[in-house]
């Protein structure tokens, strides 16, 4: 019997993102709640369940099994895309790992970028670096959002192929300014990150502390601009 799955705050986020009626490839899936609510919610036809692991895809399966949604999945032991054809799915979720982690998966699958494939990325941590890459290999960033869950923020992305504008070294921390309530949060996460980071170069006095000084200096004054302009727009 079908029955509803109720998202985390974070999972609900990614979610959103994903385009109505597409055929999506979830890789990392673990239990696979976020194509079985898609799938149940009627957003999307099918899925493909992807996880490098068989521990995870075993909680998958049962997952789907309990939905009611067995021949609606597709399970994949594979390590990122490299056991999905291109021609299986027209999104591609990568939510819950490292930023440096989603990269090499995407740089392994060119044809996300070449097929323009909207791709939903939730990094855990490396979100600099991931933004970075992403800019340097022909994806931009076409909106970023964000959701607490407990006493956590988590941010994803909806990514399409195409020329991103450059970025500061602030939007690379903590992504371009938007008006979303809980982006002052957000900003005064990074702003902690930077400050906890400034006071180790202090004490460590370690050699070429000047230049990281002076790159992490930049950061937290662009963050500073941001958190200004986001307060004025909650006026």
């Amino acid at each position: 019997m079908n029955r509803k799955i109720e998202l985390s705050p974070r999972l609900r986020m990614v979610a959103d993102l994903v385009p109505a009626g597409a055929r999506l490839a979830d890789v990392g899936t673990d239990h696979a709640y976020l194509p079985a609510a898609l799938i149940l919610e009627g957003k999307i036809p099918s899925a493909i369940a992807a996880d490098l692991r068989q521990g995870p895809l075993a909680r998958a399966r049962t997952t789907v099994r309990e939905a009611g949604l067995t021949g609606r999945v597709a399970f994949r032991l594979c390590d990122g895309l490299k056991g999905i054809d291109p021609r299986e799915t027209e999104a591609v979720a990568i939510a819950g790992m490292g930023g440096e982690t989603i990269a090499s998966i995407l740089a392994a699958a060119p044809w996300t970028r070449e097929r323009d494939l909207p791709l939903i990325l939730q990094p855990m941590s490396s979100m600099s670096d991931l933004r970075q890459w992403l800019g340097e290999n022909g994806f931009c960033i076409v909106t970023e959002r964000l959701a607490c869950e407990g006493d956590t923020l988590y941010t994803a992305m909806l990514v399409r192929a195409g020329q991103m504008a450059p970025q500061t070294p602030a939007e690379l921390w903590a992504g371009r300014n938007t008006a979303d309530p809980l982006r002052g949060d957000w900003l005064d996460l990074w702003l902690g990150k930077t400050d906890r980071a400034l006071d180790g170069l202090a004490q460590a006095r370690q050699e070429g502390g000047a230049r990281r000084r002076q790159e992490l200096e930049q950061v937290r004054a662009g963050l500073l601009e941001m958190k200004k302009e986001w307060e004025a727009w909650q006026r």
